[in-house]
């Protein structure tokens, strides 16, 4: 493989420090969307940005370019993530309170709400309903949804992400659809 960040990966696998500050600075955002898309909560999606790149910055010396980097790094986000789920439910800790300090839904930035209190409202619930139905979606459906609809990955990709083959990807994509469209129909 070569692609620039399996390039830094190896450099600092030589010993190269700052390669490995690169390869944070080129990666950090799509891991905190991910894990922000998958938790919906900021601060605990930064937090699984450190722990990836803990977990990169620990692997350094048993890295193998097998995968393009972004790949492999998204297999550690989704994990990462899953774990902090499952680690959750466990705790069967469940905060009613969706809201930041400001009363605005945690993560979602004032400026992209409408101004109309009516249409922000409906958005609000909107949005409330689409997490909740993809809460409800087993967890290799999300994943597949989550890479391809908001990280725009290819089928192989997401295959090679999700350790599958491309046929089982576009099989839980059709049912994750198909779920989401029941779930839903009476919202849109």
């Amino acid at each position: 493989m070569s692609d620039r960040d399996t390039e830094l990966m190896l450099s600092f696998r030589a010993g190269d420090e700052s390669s490995f500050r690169k390869l944070v600075l080129r990666n950090q955002g799509i891991v905190l969307n991910l894990a922000y898309r998958y938790l919906a909560d900021h601060a605990d999606a930064e937090d699984v940005v450190q722990e990836v790149f803990m977990k990169v910055y620990g692997a350094a010396d048993t890295y193998k370019p097998t995968a393009k980097f972004t790949t492999w790094v998204y297999r550690i986000t989704v994990n990462a993530c899953l774990n902090r789920l499952r680690a959750a439910r466990s705790r069967r800790s469940v905060s009613l309170d969706t809201s930041g300090a400001d009363g605005e839904p945690s993560g979602v930035p004032a400026e992209a709400l409408p101004s109309n209190p009516s249409a922000r409202l409906e958005r609000q619930e909107l949005e409330a309903k689409v997490r909740e139905a993809m809460d409800r979606l087993p967890e290799s459906q999300r994943t597949a949804v989550l890479l391809r609809r908001f990280d725009e990955l290819s089928y192989e990709e997401i295959a090679e992400v999700m350790e599958t083959t491309v046929p089982a990807v576009k099989s839980l994509l059709a049912r994750a659809r198909q779920t989401l469209k029941s779930l839903l129909s009476k919202y849109l």
